[in-house]
């Protein structure tokens, strides 16, 4: 490893120093199962960089993967128990030493990003190659809030991006006050939409504060969104009836189901085509240009990162338990 040219602050790497601590989940199960253990440290190829966690975060899709639901996270991470013992898929660090061939980074650097499908976010350090979606940090961000950006921002700006979100265009954001929601208010927003955001009552002045042009209380019978009115209905939680996403969506107009397993996406498709609308699902794969972009809207205090609670790396578990309730407000942190 290259560790000698870095901030001797920053860059306490050496032969001897090879353990660190994780969180780590050997079975599939409830919160609990996830346990802070020390673990080895990973050493970077030639083309890897080290980098020292500061922040990372707990994404809805680490508790499904964690849960297991649906079975086929099995078919990916392990029938009988998880092959990627440690979940993380978004971080914010520094970078603490290099192999040999990178050119991009050198020990010192603050750098954030995505791991995609390899995970491993939840420890004290982690490997990366330096192609990775990985960026510098700015200086305007946290490491909490660099941690935290990606993950909803990342899916936000796939979605509406596919659905050619244009200036005029009126967007329905259902579970407008979730990581995804929160990012994809104000994303549609510096795209010219006029947002309408649909919330719980306890998270109506947040999704407002966020620049939404109208926001709905799904708690109250009277506040349904109008029929037939808008150009594109982005479904962030895969808890709305499909049906209740079709009702307010023009004909032609285009639905978005961001979070929908193969069930929903199913119907979504026959609905859809019988209806004359066009649904969107799928996977939103990260990379380095939609990365950019969501941090140029963070610098430009277009995109504010929403963070519900910080916890430190031994309360993951409360983290877990806290995205598992589905009352969450925009993202969950973890700092190391």
């Amino acid at each position: 490893m290259n560790g000698s040219n870095g901030n001797p602050d920053l860059c306490t790497i050496n032969k001897n120093d090879f353990g660190m601590k994780a969180a780590i989940f050997e079975r599939y199960g409830a919160p609990e199962v996830v346990q802070i253990k020390d673990v080895p440290q990973p050493v970077p190829g030639a083309n890897d960089m080290l980098i020292r966690i500061h922040a990372t975060s707990v994404s809805a899709g680490d508790a499904r993967i964690r849960r297991a639901d649906p079975f086929a996270v099995r078919f990916v991470f392990g029938l009988f128990k998880p092959r990627r013992k440690i979940l993380g898929y978004t971080f914010s660090g520094v970078v603490a030493a290099t192999g040999t061939s990178v050119t991009q980074f050198k020990p010192g650097d603050e750098v954030f990003g995505s791991t995609d499908m390899r995970m491993g976010a939840h420890a004290e350090f982690l490997c990366l190659p330096e192609n990775g979606v990985v960026i510098p940090k700015p200086a305007q961000l946290s490491h909490e809030e660099a941690a935290c950006l990606p993950f909803g921002a990342h899916t936000a700006l796939h979605f509406l991006r596919l659905a050619k979100v244009e200036p005029g265009h009126k967007v329905l954001i259902l579970g407008a006050s979730g990581a995804i929601g929160t990012a994809a208010v104000q994303i549609a927003k510096s795209m010219g939409a006029h947002v309408t955001g649909v919330c719980s009552t306890a998270n109506l002045e947040l999704v407002r504060s966020l620049g939404a042009d109208a926001v709905l209380d799904y708690t109250q019978t009277n506040q349904a969104p109008p029929l037939n009115h808008f150009d594109v209905v982005y479904e962030t939680v895969n808890k709305t009836p499909l049906a209740a996403c079709f009702t307010p969506l023009k004909k032609g107009g285009k639905l978005i189901l961001g979070a929908a397993m193969l069930k929903e996406m199913i119907g979504g498709y026959y609905k859809g085509m019988m209806q004359g609308k066009k649904v969107l699902a799928g996977v939103a794969l990260d990379d380095l240009p939609k990365l950019h972009r969501i941090t140029e809207l963070a610098v430009e205090g277009k995109l504010k990162v929403v963070i519900d609670r910080t916890y430190n790396l031994t309360e993951i578990a409360e983290a877990h338990r806290l995205v598992d309730s589905g009352r969450k407000r925009g993202n969950v942190a973890v700092r190391m």
